[in-house]
């Protein structure tokens, strides 16, 4: 007789990962718990809330019945992902360490502990995501090398793992799993995937698990918890005063004392603002094209599909906005042309652009380039037409010679 599959779990002490591990353990697989302490701070009252998850999500082993394991990212956390927040954000970007801490913490760290140290058989999280294998698929998944190179993504083993959305697509979190690699999918399950979040929550209920359901979910950036963020960031980075400047005639409309800001002109430290309240309407806030950073294993090349909004998108579900049909176009240095079939609001540079393809989620990039505003687009449009109008018979103003946008 075949001995049972060995599933390391990894519990947040919240409600989902704690069904995930229940789930595992229905179906017949030896589970281990693993609780990852990837910040150490302490919040207003000088309470330790990683200490409260980590008892939290003991207690989970203690009713189903599972070992338990507690290890420290903390290190690599601050070097992987708060090291890079702290830079992107300094340099006027908008970073999203959920993106980089699932890519560089989850994925990565905790991925080869629980394979490495454990003799894990798969891993598994609360994540609402789904894959193309079926769990005994995952079982069969060996390690395969990547080739090195520019193109290696093009040598790719064929049927590659295709990371699908979840069934509830309100809670779905393939947004924040766009930069997940093939190695580590392909020795993933997700067992919240097929669910909604409400009959999660019924099967936590059912099951003696009330101490992870009362608890209120985690939101925001996890580093920051309940505190005010701009005096969290200013114990890292120092203040960069700067202005206030009207979109509309240039003039200086007031000043600030961020840490730093988006740097929407030449000068580092001005924001861009408008006079008009309907934020909505702005061109300036719309662009059509973007370069960003090709997905690191599942590249798109040219793909022509939707493609989801950048995370400010996300509202206090995790999900996005309504994706927008856009072509993909891969270049020889492994970044990507993104260009959208109707301008995007609020793009913003240091933020993920995820790719989707059907349910299919391709991969994301980071957003290292913008093209020019709809508002730029429209001042040069509005000067090439005065030019024409301005002339007679000039070379180069025949019919049909306007600028091409």
């Amino acid at each position: 007789m075949q001995a049972a599959r060995h599933v390391v779990c990894a519990l947040s002490g919240g409600v989902d990962s704690a069904v995930a591990a229940l789930l595992l353990r229905r179906r017949g697989y030896q589970v281990t718990g693993v609780f990852m302490k990837n910040w150490d701070s302490l919040d207003e009252h000088g309470v330790c809330t990683a200490d409260k998850d980590c008892e939290d999500a003991y207690r989970v082993c203690q009713i189903l019945d599972i070992p338990f394991h507690q290890v420290s990212y903390v290190k690599e956390y601050w070097n992987d992902v708060f090291s890079d927040f702290l830079n992107e954000y300094e340099k006027g970007r908008t970073p999203n360490p959920d993106i980089v801490c699932n890519k560089h913490i989850k994925f990565s760290c905790f991925f080869r502990y629980a394979l490495d140290n454990l003799g894990a058989d798969a891993v598994a999280t609360g994540h609402y995501a789904r894959t193309s294998l079926e769990d005994d698929e995952v079982f069969q998944q060996k390690h395969v090398k990547r080739p090195e190179g520019l193109f290696r993504n093009r040598f790719e083993v064929r049927n590659a793992v295709k990371l699908l959305q979840a069934a509830d697509s309100f809670k779905d979190q393939t947004f924040f799993l766009s930069q997940v690699s093939q190695d580590a999918l392909r020795r993933t399950l997700f067992p919240l995937g097929g669910l909604t979040k409400d009959f999660v929550k019924k099967i936590a209920a059912e099951n003696r698990l009330h101490h992870v359901l009362q608890k209120k979910e985690s939101m925001g950036i996890c580093f920051v918890g309940k505190r005010n963020f701009e005096n969290f960031i200013l114990q890292y980075l120092q203040p960069r005063p700067g202005k206030f400047i009207s979109i509309e005639d240039n003039k200086v409309l007031g000043t600030h004392k961020e840490p730093t800001v988006f740097v929407r002109r030449g000068r580092a430290g001005e924001v861009v603002q408008s006079s008009n309240d309907d934020g909505a309407s702005l061109p300036f806030l719309f662009t059509l094209l973007g370069l960003a950073q090709g997905p690191p294993d599942r590249p798109p090349g040219s793909v022509q599909g939707p493609a989801a909004d950048q995370p400010r998108a996300l509202d206090r579900g995790g999900a996005t906005r309504h994706p927008v049909p856009c072509v993909l176009t891969l270049n020889q240095d492994g970044t990507v042309w993104v260009t959208a079939v109707k301008p995007v609001r609020a793009l913003t540079l240091g933020q993920f652009a995820v790719f989707y393809k059907g349910d299919e989620c391709l991969g994301s990039g980071k957003i290292l380039r913008l093209g020019p505003s709809a508002h730029t687009l429209q001042k040069g449009k509005s000067k090439s037409r005065v030019a024409t109008e301005g002339s007679i018979d000039g070379p180069g103003h025949g019919p049909g010679s306007g600028p091409t946008l």
